[in-house]
């Protein structure tokens, strides 16, 4: 604006806090470039440096093979299964004691949502259609690439990964 930016157009107050969620924001987005319904549209998070353009372009081929969404996951570090409930007074207890004995190893993986980018149709933004709902599709990120920058310890993080992975 002052210094010569295009800006198609301005977001309403209401989805230009923190607390706004993403699937709106894309929807109200598409509304406001008249978007065609069919054309696939990605949401990349600002947050998300290690990401690659052959991570998108995968999301993409995912989209156009029929997904609903395509997202960047990866696999929780350890089995989810292994999780601890822990009381105020410290005391910690399996979440699942049925599992106790069984090898970490032959736990199934978990995966998580890894905060990088979405590709839908912007027929299905536009619809506000839930992104974890039937039919999407996780693009597998190594989770050495994987840094959602929210916190300070985030961004450490991130400063330490991108120290690594520049040598």
């Amino acid at each position: 604006m002052q210094r010569g930016a295009e800006v198609p157009f301005v977001r309403p107050a209401d989805l230009a806090t923190d607390q706004a969620a993403t699937v709106p924001v894309i929807a109200q987005a598409v509304a406001a470039l008249a978007v065609a319904p069919d054309t696939p549209v990605c949401c990349l998070y600002a947050t998300a440096p290690f990401l690659r353009a052959d991570d998108l372009a995968e999301g993409l081929r995912l989209l156009q093979a029929g997904a609903s969404y395509a997202m960047a996951v990866t696999r929780f570090d350890y089995p989810i299964q292994r999780a601890l409930r822990r009381g105020a007074d410290g005391a910690v207890a399996m979440m699942d004691p049925a599992l106790m004995q069984v090898r970490s190893q032959d736990l199934e993986p978990a995966w998580h949502d890894a905060g990088q980018f979405y590709w839908a149709r912007a027929a299905t933004w536009a619809a506000e259609v839930p992104v974890f709902g039937p039919g999407a599709h996780g693009v597998a990120l190594p989770s050495h690439r994987v840094v959602d920058i929210d916190t300070e310890d985030d961004w450490t993080r991130a400063e330490a990964l991108f120290t690594v992975l520049n040598r």
